[in-house]
C-alpha cells in the first residue's frame, strides 16, 4: 500500500520514530523503503537485550547446571563467573547489549556489501527487499547500517547510560 507523505509521517509518529517527517520524506521523495527499513530494525532491536530487563539472560538458567554442555551454555558459565567476580547485572547488560548491537550493525552492513573473501567466488550477491503480497521483490532495503544507531530504543545511539546520582 502506497501512502502519501502525510499518512506516512503520521504512521512514523505513531510508531515512535524520531524525525518522522524526515523518514517519510525520504521514503516518498527518494523512493527509499523507510517504513520497511524502520520495521526491520525495530524487530531486530526487540531481539537485543534491553537495558532495564533484569530477566534478560535465558542463559542464566544454565548457570544452575555448571557442568551443562548444551549449546550456548558457555555464555551461562561466563556470566556465572563474572557475577562471582563482582560484575553487576547492569554491567553485564551493557556488555551484552553492546555486542548484540554491534552484531546487528555488522549484519546490516553485510546485507548491503557482502565483500566476499572466498577464493574463486565473485558473482554472489544478496540483499533485503520489500516484497509484494505474492512474495515478489519491490524495493531493495539498503543502507540499514546507517540507521542502526538512530533506531536504538533508548534514544542514546548506544552511548553509555547517564551517570546516576
Amino acid at each position: 500500500m502506497r501512502r502519501n507523505i502525510s499518512e506516512l509521517t503520521s504512521l512514523f509518529k505513531q510508531l515512535g520514530v524520531r524525525d518522522p517527517e524526515d523518514w517519510a520524506a525520504s521514503d516518498i521523495e527518494e523512493n527509499i523503503p523507510q517504513l520497511a527499513r524502520f520495521l526491520f530494525l525495530r524487530q531486530a532491536w526487540r531481539r537485543i537485550v534491553s537495558e532495564d530487563d533484569t530477566n534478560w539472560p535465558s542463559t542464566l538458567a544454565q548457570i544452575e547446571d555448571v557442568k551443562s554442555n548444551e549449546p550456548f551454555a558457555g555464555v551461562g558459565h561466563a556470566l556465572a563467573s563474572l557475577l562471582e567476580k563482582g560484575a553487576t547485572q547492569e554491567e553485564l547488560i551493557d556488555l551484552v547489549r553492546g555486542v548484540q548491537a554491534q552484531l546487528l550493525f555488522d549484519i546490516c552492513y553485510l546485507l548491503d556489501d557482502p565483500m566476499l573473501e572466498e577464493p574463486d567466488v565473485e558473482d554472489v550477491w544478496w540483499g533485503l527487499f520489500e516484497l509484494d503480497e505474492n512474495g515478489r521483490p519491490l524495493r531493495h532495503i539498503g543502507g540499514m547500517h546507517e540507521s542502526v544507531l538512530d533506531t536504538d530504543p533508548t534514544g542514546r545511539e548506544m552511548r553509555p547510560r547517564p551517570a546516576t546520582a
